[in-house]
């Protein structure tokens, strides 16, 4: 069989899932008159939504005889454990790069990775129709990022393409504007090596990707490094420490085929499969014929740098929206999710209500928040939280960002002092074209938490910023939070446009007229630093007497500012916790009593 298996990397929002389209539509693999949707590869909701992929996922193409392997991955650096595991199963990379954009910080992740494995890559110039474009300067922008990840001679002998991934062509002459996607196929048929895989060894399949399914159960995907597999052939795993983990059948074995898995009698080696039989055996562990003893080398995966709380929700509105509310059902969730995705870690707390989950960014977290939530979870989430390390000499470390942000040169200056004060430093700046600057710094991404919905406001919107960790630096002491304190509802009821006309003044209101309130539950932003108590629910008095001169005018609110879960979470303090729900999205103080509130300040400050 004439295989060839690549994974298409690139930052996000350059086009790489609209290119996977086109190359369904130009190899065959979709009917004439079949209706496919835009962006066929994100498959799930939240991706739809969001426009962006989260969950690397592999799919097949025919071209010419040959069969085209294709992993697409996940553009954004949060979802980076995603696309370091299945970089073990490509034997080359297509780099996808915008024409104007270029090479972004996340393109810079996973290139370095890829680098790092001695895979060969195929860079692509995506979006060269684009009025803005600037080819040479980006050609030269990802030559110089090849040379600081340290590339071989082999690998800066790259192929490149000038495409144009919405309208279906490729090019390797950057002038041209029409076309079909036909030098594409046939670069990577000529530039990837086939696997290098061991046909006549016995059988060995690395698991990169876990997967459910209501019928199968565990559908484990990987790349079959030796030998063939047949239905229902006896098998075994083996962990990283070669330990059997289980014994079992390969009761099913599917291929890959545009969208859908294809079920086969028999794999070969070099071929990305999916196996369904087994129950216990996970991510990195390897499957393999019962005589094997040694497991596969599975790459290892950078640790998480951010963790957050997850709590069952004891607020007093609690159970009325969610079907999910106990710490068992959260807790089962949980290690399901760590299980599938290597990225995260989840510890159990000692008070066995609540879990630290800790995982790669905001994004990533945030997402996983959102898919329980709508999975009819209730929770409560506490502050994001990074996680401190120790250097050789035991002093504290914490985990640095490269913050990269384009930017309208009139906002520069206020972006550079607000990345002042959060402890960042500047080491690069220069202007991008089209009015814009480009600035980067180093910053400790304690910082950065919260940042992003201050960000968009000083630049108008226009601002763009990307995020990439970079190392574990010294610790920079404390950094200034949040400068305005809240409003917190002094009592349990139904929100009053009365009583909530005059809190305007006060400061943002978070909440509307008739919402459900409860005592400790933050309705807004006060003006002032101090947490103010106040009284949302206070109704006008009724009496027989009228104002006079027309003095009983209606109450004109202001439309309550909605938050986000992403802008809740970034929002709280250390003291403060978002309450989620199916259908509501609540701030709350973590304790809703005033007394106990009070006793904990005076204990904080005491420490």
């Amino acid at each position: 069989m004439n295989l060839r298996n690549v994974a298409i990397i690139a930052h996000v929002d350059h086009g790489k899932t609209t290119l996977v389209d086109q190359l369904f539509r130009q190899s065959g693999t979709f009917r004439d008159n079949q209706r496919v949707e835009e962006r066929a590869m994100d498959s799930n909701d939240l991706e739809k939504e969001r426009g962006i992929t989260i969950l690397a996922k592999c799919t097949s193409v025919d071209w010419e005889g040959t069969r085209i392997n294709i992993v697409d991955t996940p553009g954004h650096a949060d979802f980076g454990g995603e696309v370091e595991r299945i970089l073990s199963m490509v034997d080359g990379v297509i780099l996808l790069v915008d024409a104007s954009e270029g090479a972004m910080p996340q393109t810079k992740f996973v290139t370095g990775k890829a680098l790092a494995l001695g895979l060969r890559p195929i860079v692509v110039v995506n979006k060269v129709d684009r009025p803005d474009e600037r080819i040479q300067e980006v050609l030269d922008e990802v030559f110089d990022l090849f040379v600081s990840l340290d590339a071989s001679d082999e690998q800066l002998d790259f192929p490149v393409l000038y495409a144009s991934g919405r309208n279906g062509y490729a090019n390797e002459d950057p002038s041209l504007r029409e076309g079909t996607l036909a030098p594409l196929f046939n670069t990577i048929v000529e530039h990837v090596p086939p696997p290098s895989a061991d046909p006549d060894g016995p059988f060995k399949f690395l698991v990169t990707l876990l997967d459910r399914d209501n019928f199968l159960g565990r559908i484990l995907t990987g790349l079959v490094f030796s030998g063939s597999v047949k239905t229902n052939q006896q098998i075994h795993s083996l962990d990283n420490d070669g330990n059997i983990v289980e014994t079992g059948r390969a009761s099913k074995i599917m291929t890959f085929h545009g969208l859908e898995r294809v079920p086969t009698d028999e794999a070969q080696a070099g071929d990305i499969i999916s196996i369904a039989g087994l129950t216990h055996t996970t991510v990195s562990n390897t499957i393999c014929d019962p005589t094997v003893t040694d497991p596969l080398h599975a790459q290892p995966i950078d640790p998480p740098t951010l963790s957050m709380r997850f709590a069952v929700n004891d607020s007093p509105m609690a159970g009325r929206e969610g079907t999910k509310v106990t710490s068992r059902m959260i807790r089962d969730r949980l290690f399901r999710e760590a299980e599938s995705n290597v990225a995260i870690k989840v510890t159990e707390a000692a008070d066995r209500d609540s879990y630290e989950v800790a995982g790669r960014g905001e994004l990533q977290l945030g997402v996983l928040i959102e898919t329980m939530r709508r999975e009819g979870f209730e929770l409560g989430i506490s502050r994001p939280r990074v996680l401190f390390g120790e250097d050789e000499a035991g002093r504290k470390t914490e985990p640095y960002e490269t913050v990269i942000i384009d930017v309208d040169e009139e906002y520069s200056g206020t972006v550079v002092e607000k990345m002042a004060i959060r402890k960042a430093e500047l080491t690069d700046m220069r202007p991008s074209g089209g009015g814009k600057t480009r600035i980067t710094f180093s910053a400790p991404s304690r910082g950065m938490i919260g940042y992003h919905g201050e960000f968009l406001s000083d630049t108008r919107g226009t601002g763009i910023m990307n995020r990439l960790f970079e190392r574990y630096g010294p610790h920079k002491g404390n950094i200034e939070g949040r400068k305005n304190g809240v409003l917190i509802s002094n009592g349990a009821g139904e929100a009053n446009s009365y009583a909530l006309g005059p809190l305007e003044e006060r400061g943002v209101l978070f909440v509307g007229h008739g919402e459900a309130l409860y005592e400790g539950m933050v309705i807004g932003e006060n003006a002032k630093p101090d947490d103010l108590e106040v009284n949302p629910m206070k109704a006008k008095q009724l009496t027989n007497f009228r104002a006079s001169g027309g003095k009983d005018d209606a109450i004109r609110l202001t439309p309550p500012k909605k938050m986000t879960l992403e802008q809740a979470i970034a929002y709280i303090d250390d003291d403060e916790m978002v309450e989620v729900t199916p259908k509501s999205i609540r701030l709350r103080k973590r304790f809703l009593d005033p007394h106990e509130r009070k006793r904990a300040s005076r204990a904080k400050q005491a420490a």
